[in-house]
C-alpha cells in the first residue's frame, strides 16, 4: 500500500513537474507569504522543506535563513525547483531525495521544517510528524500548510454530516489526482502534532479560491473525468456545498478550499 502510494506520486508529479512551476496556489498562494511571516525565520538557522515540489516554499525561506534544504520524492520536481533556484540567483538552497516518513537527516540536526500543500499524499502523517520532531532541535519550529478536510471548526453541520462531507471532498480530490491520500481535519492536524510532542504556536485557516478548470488540468484529468468532478461537487451534500462554495462562471467554475496554517516547535 505505502510503496503502491509512493510510486503513484512519482509518477503524477514527475509528469506534471514542470507546472508547479507557474502554479498561482504553489507559487503565489497567499499562505506563502504568511507561513515565512508566522514563523518569523533567524539568519542563523539552517532549514528542511518536505515534499517541496518546484521549491517555491524553500526559495521563500531561503532570503531569510542560512541555508534552506529543498527535499522531495520526485527527482524531476527537484530538477524543476533547481531550475527556479538558478533563476532567482539563489545560491543557499541545496537538494536532496528523500521520503517524509523518513528523512535522511541527524538527530536534532535542524532549526526549521517547513511542509506546504502536501502532506495530504502522505502514507503516515503520525510518522512525518515523529521525524518532523526527531530532527529539530529543541527550540526549532515546524511550519506546515496543507489543504483540510470539512471540521467543526470550518463549517456548521452535524458530525455525520461533517464525516460524510469529508469522504466525499477526499473522494473528490482523489479522483482528480489517484495519489492523493487524505486532507487531514484542522482537529486532527492539532491531535498529531500534540501527539508528537510538539508545541503548537499559532494556527490561521485560509480560503483558497480554486478555477476548476486549471486545478483539473494540473493533473491530466480527461474530459470524463471532469464530468465526474463537477456531478460531485454540484450534487453534493449540504455541508459539503457549504465546504467548497462552489459558483458558477460562463463556462468554468470556482470553488474554495481551506488551508490549514499551523507553526510548532519542539520545546526545549
Amino acid at each position: 500500500m505505502a510503496s503502491d502510494i509512493k510510486d503513484l506520486v512519482q509518477r503524477q508529479f514527475g509528469a506534471n513537474a514542470a507546472k508547479y512551476a507557474t502554479s498561482r496556489p504553489h507559487a503565489q498562494g497567499a499562505s506563502l507569504s504568511r507561513l515565512v511571516e508566522m514563523v518569523s525565520p533567524q539568519a542563523a538557522w539552517n532549514g528542511l522543506d518536505i515534499a517541496t515540489g518546484a521549491g517555491h516554499t524553500a526559495l521563500a525561506f531561503a532570503p531569510h535563513v542560512r541555508q534552506m534544504v529543498a527535499s522531495d520524492l520526485t527527482v524531476q520536481m527537484l530538477h524543476v525547483a533547481r531550475g527556479l533556484a538558478r533563476e532567482r540567483n539563489v545560491a543557499n538552497v541545496v537538494f536532496a531525495v528523500a521520503q517524509a516518513e523518513q528523512l535522511p537527516f541527524a538527530d536534532a540536526s535542524l532549526d526549521l521544517v517547513t511542509c506546504r500543500i502536501a502532506p495530504h499524499h502522505f502514507v503516515d502523517v503520525a510518522q512525518f510528524v515523529d521525524e518532523v520532531r526527531r530532527v529539530l532541535r529543541p527550540g526549532g519550529v515546524f511550519g506546515l500548510v496543507d489543504n483540510v478536510s470539512p471540521d467543526a471548526q470550518v463549517i456548521d453541520a452535524s458530525d455525520d454530516e461533517l464525516k460524510q462531507a469529508a469522504d466525499a471532498y477526499n473522494a473528490f480530490e482523489k479522483l482528480r489526482d489517484p495519489s492523493h491520500v487524505r486532507c487531514l481535519t484542522l482537529t486532527e492536524w492539532t491531535a498529531v502534532i500534540d501527539a508528537a510532542a510538539l508545541r503548537i504556536r499559532e494556527v490561521e485557516l485560509q480560503d483558497k479560491s480554486m478555477a476548476f478548470a486549471t486545478w483539473a488540468d494540473q493533473m491530466q484529468a480527461s474530459a470524463r473525468t471532469k464530468d465526474q468532478l463537477r456531478q460531485m461537487v454540484f450534487s453534493g451534500s449540504p455541508a459539503l456545498q457549504a465546504f467548497m462554495r462552489p459558483q458558477r462562471g460562463n463556462e468554468d467554475f470556482a470553488f474554495t478550499l481551506v488551508e490549514a496554517l499551523i507553526v510548532a516547535d519542539r520545546p526545549r
